[in-house]
């Protein structure tokens, strides 16, 4: 097995340093490669990768910006390995990260896997709250942080692996973005290819935002779901909807409490109370705590109404999705 990792990039050269400073901590002993695909980036990060030239076999490709999903395309196009590896370049991989891969396929290889993120201590406290967030079993993010108790799981395109044989007959990612991710995974599905998850092949992704960006990015991925579920109709799941009726509910409480009625806005601080205290626990943190229920209440609204306009205009009017939301389709590579 030969491990090609896939970084795309998009005017991030600090992250890219991150990014392959950590790769050169491997503690795996065999070759891999490093393919970087510039996205038409105006701030590149070629002076930075070649830094890295001596102790990690890396090629750079820079091209015209066609979104993440077809760079990545493009660099498995480029790669001389059998099994690609895809990282987000906001995220920094720990030292026995290829080694846990390698132990994992040989064990039960699956033609495409993914792997959980964590929050590294020097992470900033709306980062670790975000990630909290995005990673607790007591909100939407419970798959990412590491379950696995389900039949089928999706990787996260920001920590993902898939095999040549899956990539050449799937023909790779979509241009949608998000949900390129899940999209590729129930069309490997349809091929008869196997996904898994590899809970010790975790990252730590340092989620470059801030709460606008943090809105803007769960809205969109409440805009994606109804698209899918279009597009592969066999995996819409009641569960989508949960967001939305959390936010509806939520409403709901507080006229109830304008009449007197305090046990549904009470259920709403039991759950809230509960999030800090976890969050605060693991994070040691009360600072941590009170921004965990900033990100959550973010998550749940900007999903939850990114879901409901889209599920109204193109579940229940039809629409073309390409035509209502081009914001969420790249247009692929002229070449």
């Amino acid at each position: 097995m030969y491990f090609s990792i896939i970084i795309p990039v998009f005017n991030r050269p600090d992250e890219i340093e991150e990014l392959l400073a950590s790769l050169v901590t491997q503690t795996y002993a065999k070759p891999f490669e490093i393919i970087i695909v510039e996205d038409g980036s105006s701030l590149t990060c070629e002076s930075v990768q070649s830094k890295f030239s001596s102790t990690l076999t890396i090629r750079y490709f820079y091209k015209a910006n066609s979104g993440p999903g077809d760079s990545r395309n493009f660099g498995m196009q480029q790669a001389r390995g059998n099994y690609f590896i895809i990282f987000d370049s906001d995220c920094i991989i720990p030292s026995e990260y290829l080694l846990e891969v390698e132990k994992a396929l040989n064990q039960k290889y699956v033609d495409c896997f993914g792997g959980p993120d964590k929050a590294l201590d020097s992470f900033s406290s709306i980062q670790k709250a975000i990630n909290f967030s995005m990673t607790s079993f007591l909100t939407t993010g419970g798959i990412r942080g590491g379950s696995e108790k389900l039949n089928k799981f999706q990787p996260r395109s920001f920590n993902m692996g898939i095999s040549k044989k899956a990539f050449e007959a799937s023909g790779g990612f979509g241009l949608i973005h998000p949900g390129e991710d899940p999209d590729l995974s129930i069309r490997l599905w349809n091929l008869g290819f196997e996904t898994a998850l590899i809970k010790q092949a975790f990252v730590y992704h340092k989620r470059r935002i801030d709460w606008t960006k943090f809105y803007k990015q769960v809205y969109k991925f409440g805009k994606v779901r109804p698209i899918l579920s279009q597009w592969h109709p066999a995996t819409n799941k009641i569960t989508f909807f949960f967001p939305t009726l959390f936010i509806l509910a939520l409403d709901i409480a507080i006229i109830a409490l304008l009449f007197g009625i305090y046990f549904p806005i009470f259920c709403f601080f039991a759950y809230f109370l509960l999030l800090f205290l976890l969050s605060t626990l693991q994070n040691k943190s009360l600072k941590i705590g009170a921004l965990t229920l900033v990100a959550t209440f973010i998550q749940f609204y900007g999903y939850g109404v990114g879901f409901l306009l889209s599920y109204v205009v193109v579940t229940l009017f039809k629409k073309d999705p390409e035509v209502e939301f081009p914001e969420l389709f790249f247009k692929k590579e002229r070449k």
